[in-house]
């Protein structure tokens, strides 16, 4: 588990504007250092160098990076968008979020600046002869990066914002949390199971949002400092707000008086935001894909294809590949004093399944694709799973009897269902 300030520093490296900010300052240093290093160079070695050529690449650099730039960036925006109103909103912060496209407007940015601060140093007589042949080199070695990143982004522009690339960056988002809730259910933290006890001082959070990130090792170390147990009442993904509690304390001596001070660092524990998480909270990820599959199946878009396309991505994200273990829960209890809520079976069937199952219940061979879903799901995924998902196959198939009208499709869906 992360701790809360490691969590905001990966999601601030995450921006698109932190990497250009990056590239933009290395470009800016590359130019400077020039200036610095001129006195160390051979007095000799630029005359055997045509160093001059210089200020035309840099001029070609500087007017073709500025469009390519902007271009770029209309591309990505673009790009966002049309995947925000054909798949969902909710998958728009993964496209920003792209190592490629961040990349290739960093370097183009970075270039841009670069170019820009050596041709000013040029026009002011910043360089000499040993400083004039380094930004030639270094000229040179962006130009090959240019050049690299070019290559790269025109083949990533292909699939940007199609529907099929959509699904695969959620399909990474959710697996990577649903992976990382299976090998730690519950963070780490004691089951809470059972009602909190009579007498828990309830702590409010004085903001309003849903909760992104709970840091459980603060947690720990308020519970331990203060001779207390805490009670989560609420998991990633949950909405919190100042009428409802976020957790409830117990002190270990009943006699003993709590320490109000305590309360500013549980709260702090809890990182609110205006929109969920896809880190600590594999339910987000699986109403993102359902989402998908959803919106695909609206009389506006009529396309059954990607529903059932989403729906074998569900059973890749809940089956575990051979290369898996099939349990990998680990049930190590490494904060003893936090109690931490289950994340309900029903719950994570219900968000990846419930919308398709509901839209595409007319819709025959969606119908049975879901079935076969639930049965794949029922059958080789984890062992908790399998009273939900039978429990939605049938749910389903009486949605879909009653919506088929035509006998021979009713009579097909409930010859080919799974369960």
């Amino acid at each position: 588990m992360i701790s809360r300030r490691w969590w905001i520093l990966v999601r601030y490296l995450r921006r698109l504007w932190v990497r250009a900010a990056l590239y933009c300052v290395v470009g800016v240093a590359v130019a400077v250092a020039a200036i610095l290093a001129d006195p160390y160079m051979p007095s000799d070695l630029p005359r055997k160098v045509g160093v001059d050529a210089v200020d035309s690449i840099l001029s070609i650099i500087a007017s073709s990076m500025l469009a390519v730039t902007t271009f770029s960036m209309t591309t990505l925006v673009s790009a966002t968008t049309a995947a925000s109103s054909s798949t969902t909103p909710r998958a728009t912060s993964l496209l920003l979020e792209d190592t490629t496209a961040q990349r290739a407007l960093s370097t183009f940015l970075g270039s841009f600046l670069f170019s820009l601060v050596g041709l000013i140093a040029l026009n002011t007589e910043l360089y000499g002869a040993g400083g004039r042949f380094i930004l030639f080199i270094a000229t040179l070695v962006v130009v090959v990066l240019i050049v690299v990143t070019l290559l790269q982004w025109i083949d990533h522009l292909a699939g940007l914002g199609r529907v099929g690339e959509t699904i695969t960056r959620v399909e990474k988002a959710v697996a990577r949390a649903y992976r990382a809730h299976r090998r730690t259910p519950y963070l780490g933290c004691v089951p809470l199971l059972q009602d909190v006890p009579d007498g828990a001082i309830e702590i409010q959070h004085d903001s309003v949002g849903y909760l992104q990130h709970l840091d459980v090792k603060a947690l720990s170390a308020i519970a331990e400092k203060g001779d207390l147990d805490i009670y989560v009442r609420r998991r990633p993904g949950g909405h919190c707000d100042p009428s409802t509690p976020i957790a409830s304390v117990v002190l270990h001596d009943a006699s003993a008086t709590y320490d109000a001070a305590l309360t500013a660092g549980i709260r702090a524990a809890f990182t609110l935001g205006p929109r969920r998480s896809y880190d600590q909270d594999p339910r987000f990820g699986l109403i993102a894909l359902s989402e998908i599959g959803s919106r695909a199946l609206s009389p506006g878009i009529n396309d059954p294809g990607t529903a059932i396309d989403v729906l074998a991505t569900l059973v890749r994200v809940l089956v575990p590949d051979g290369k898996e273990e099939r349990d990998q829960e680990d049930r190590d209890i490494s904060y003893p004093h936090i109690h931490l809520p289950q994340l309900r079976e029903d719950d994570l069937i219900d968000a990846a399944f419930m919308p398709i199952s509901r839209d595409g219940a007319g819709l025959v061979e969606v119908s049975i694709r879901l079935q076969k879903a639930l049965a794949a799901v029922a059958t080789a995924a984890h062992p908790e799973m399998r009273p939900a998902a039978r429990r939605l196959a049938m749910i389903a198939q009486r949605r879909s009897l009653e919506k088929l009208e035509f006998e021979p499709d009713r009579e097909r869906l409930v010859a080919e269902a799974g369960v």
